[in-house]
């Protein structure tokens, strides 16, 4: 059997043409290989990344119907500071208490507040003393001066997690940490809002914030 191409040559085969190659008119095209379809992929837990099964994840119990929360930042490092200020209430009992000095104190008409950032590994608290060469972070002996309070009366100590710790190392008239006296180089943990006493009338508040 013999085909004409669209050239009009004739050609003994009846797709192409056996002069110039051109398709037959009305010869079948080959059809495109179709791809074999995939197998779909597994749904995984969107907590733990394992395969799920079911609607709950045999591995952390998530129900795969529920939203996702995310987790919560994790948190900033926490800033501290010490807010001096004078305390009329401590110091009168101070008074009533009595000792070698206490008629000779008189409570200061006047003292403002004052902020102490906490940092770095230590922040004394005392008296400067230019004979000794010390200047506390935390100095006690600006105006108004208060006696009770030795030249090194306590010390903050910076902990490896941010927070901070009390010690007295053997002040003169003790220190109190929220009403309770605090025994010799036994470090206390302080935390936001503490309350420390020294002296004759001052008052620490520790405040934290994040």
């Amino acid at each position: 059997m013999t085909a004409i191409c669209p050239q009009g040559h004739t050609s003994g085969d009846d797709e192409y043409c056996d002069t110039c190659g051109d398709r037959i008119a009305g010869a079948a095209a080959s059809s495109a290989p179709t791809s074999s379809s995939s197998s779909p992929a597994p749904t995984l837990c969107p907590v733990c990344q394992e395969v799920l099964a079911d609607r709950y994840c045999e591995v952390c119990g998530h129900d795969s119907l529920a939203a996702v929360v995310p987790a919560a930042p994790a948190a900033g490092p926490v800033s501290w500071e010490a807010v001096v200020s004078a305390d009329r209430a401590y110091f009168e009992k101070v008074i009533a208490d009595g000792g070698p000095d206490a008629a000779a104190m008189l409570f200061p008409p006047y003292c403002p507040e004052r902020s102490f950032p906490l940092s770095g590994q230590q922040v004394r608290i005392g008296r400067a003393s230019r004979s000794r060469g010390t200047v506390p972070e935390i100095d006690l002996g600006a105006a108004p001066p208060d006696p009770g309070v030795s030249h090194l009366h306590a010390v903050l100590l910076g902990q490896d997690d941010g927070t901070w710790v009390l010690v007295d190392p053997g002040s003169a008239n003790g220190t109190q940490l929220n009403g309770r006296p605090l025994h010799e180089n036994v470090p206390e943990p302080v935390r936001d809002g503490d309350r420390i006493h020294v002296g004759a009338w001052t008052l620490i508040t520790i405040r934290g914030s994040a």
